[in-house]
């Protein structure tokens, strides 16, 4: 274990401090209390892969705003263009007129995702609204209804999207949900305790009585999918179950989404996670990253699907806000620029490289997985049993949290660390909070 050296982190009160504890008391007062608040400080500004709380205490960002900022908080390309979209344009809607930076950012999305032949593109204000809009579409343009997702899916919080989502904490109390959504086993080698290809078969064979058991395969209007599934604990699905997923669709009429919400937008290496497999789908979904933590989101595919929705049907005031598609397309030229589909292979492969030896190191690290920047270490009880530890994890975030860096969970079972640094964080800074890590990890799981 390295000894912690703290050059960017600088903690100059207790966590929290006393500023950040009176805002969080006003919160508490005032704000709903089933918004989730993840950590107990107040924000005052961030500039890459630094955060400064409201009482001057300087934090590594390793999560960045839940895989928002993959060019990282404020990116000074990003702070131009939409300071300089505000002094000319703050909010048509596209309801009413057209503006260049709505069109401008469809035709980047027309062109950057991984789907053949003409493109269409519906920007909107949010990852969930994006996979809602998908399905509407995918239920407009096959006449069918029912909607196939995944154990550990996470898709948004709106009604529809709780109804794909798979986890109670996210739904309950809020049911009935959406009719006609069907839910097969997803392929997570390591807790079904199988090797990838066995679990592809495995999983593969619960699909097929599906469609004898539970739902009429011509009756299926979308299979939702997250290449890497986020929520849920950072699962690559491999590759030949996304094959099979494709095959399935095109016999049966299906339309494939693939929801890139977060592992979109450079996070795995390629712009979009899916094109690491080789499988087109027919929509993609994308936002967080894609703005750089400007509200938006977008929903991408081929054009004869996308114009499938009647006119009126789709749409809302604030989709595709002038100041969230010149955030995007910033975006957009910092990727290329800066070179960051290659830095998140770099980032993802010294992550790598440390995390083997705590794994070496630690019974308790049961498994290290992911694509490039999108990484998370799963954390259990034993090795044997593979039995979730979700409050050792917790205590090692806190601890994290003491010591100046955020982190965040993740997992179906809460018990993941998940690692979504900016693309943009130097080595020095990446060294320095994975030293923090570290030192959580072996001081929880070696007390």
């Amino acid at each position: 274990m390295v000894e912690v050296m703290q050059r960017h982190i600088n903690l100059v009160t207790e966590v929290p401090g006393p500023r950040s504890r009176a805002i969080v008391a006003r919160r508490e007062a005032h704000v709903a209390a089933g918004l989730y608040k993840a950590t107990p400080i107040a924000v005052a500004h961030a500039q890459g892969a630094l955060v400064t709380d409201v009482d001057g205490n300087t934090y590594i960002d390793l999560v960045g705003g839940i895989g928002t900022l993959a060019v990282g908080h404020c990116h000074p390309a990003v702070v131009a263009a939409v300071q300089q979209q505000a002094a000319q344009l703050i909010h048509m809607s596209a309801l009413v007129g057209s503006y260049e930076a709505y069109v401008a950012l469809s035709e980047r999305m027309n062109t950057a995702v991984p789907i053949s032949g003409p493109c269409k593109t519906l920007l909107g204000n949010s990852g969930a609204e994006a996979v809602e809009d998908a399905i509407k579409i995918a239920r407009a343009y096959t006449g069918k209804s029912a909607i196939i997702v995944f154990d550990g899916a996470y898709h948004g919080r709106t009604l529809a999207t709780i109804s794909l989502t798979s986890r109670v904490a996210f739904k309950k109390k809020f049911g009935p949900y959406l009719p006609e959504v069907y839910r097969a086993p997803f392929p997570y080698a390591y807790r079904y305790g199988m090797d990838e290809a066995a679990c592809v078969e495995h999983c593969w064979a619960a699909m097929e009585r599906m469609q004898v058991a539970v739902v009429d395969p011509a009756n299926v209007a979308a299979v939702v999918i997250e290449p890497v599934q986020g929520e849920g604990g950072f699962i690559p699905v491999p590759a030949e179950f996304l094959r099979r997923l494709r095959d399935f669709c095109d016999t049966h009429g299906a339309v494939l989404i693939a929801d890139e919400v977060q592992s979109g937008f450079g996070r795995t290496g390629t712009l979009f996670a899916i094109e690491q497999a080789g499988v087109e789908p027919d929509i993609l979904v994308s936002a967080k990253s894609l703005s750089a933590g400007v509200p938006l989101g977008a929903t991408t595919g081929r054009a004869e699907i996308m114009d499938a929705a009647p006119l009126g049907g789709i749409g809302g005031t604030f989709g595709g806000n002038p100041l969230a598609c010149v955030a995007a397309l910033a975006v957009f030229d910092i990727l290329e620029q800066e070179r960051l589909l290659e830095r998140a292979t770099q980032i993802g492969a010294h992550i790598r490289e440390r995390a083997a030896v705590w794994q070496h190191d630690l019974p308790m690290l049961g498994d290290v997985r992911g694509r490039g920047a999108m990484l998370a270490l799963e954390l259990v009880t034993d090795r044997a049993s593979r039995t979730p530890a979700p409050m050792q994890m917790q205590v090692i975030l806190e601890r994290m949290l003491q010591q100046g860096v955020i982190g965040l969970r993740a997992g179906l079972y809460g018990n993941c660390i998940r690692l979504l640094a900016p693309l943009v964080i130097t080595d020095e800074q990446l060294d320095e909070g994975l030293n923090v890590l570290e030192d959580a990890l072996y001081t929880v799981a070696r007390p």
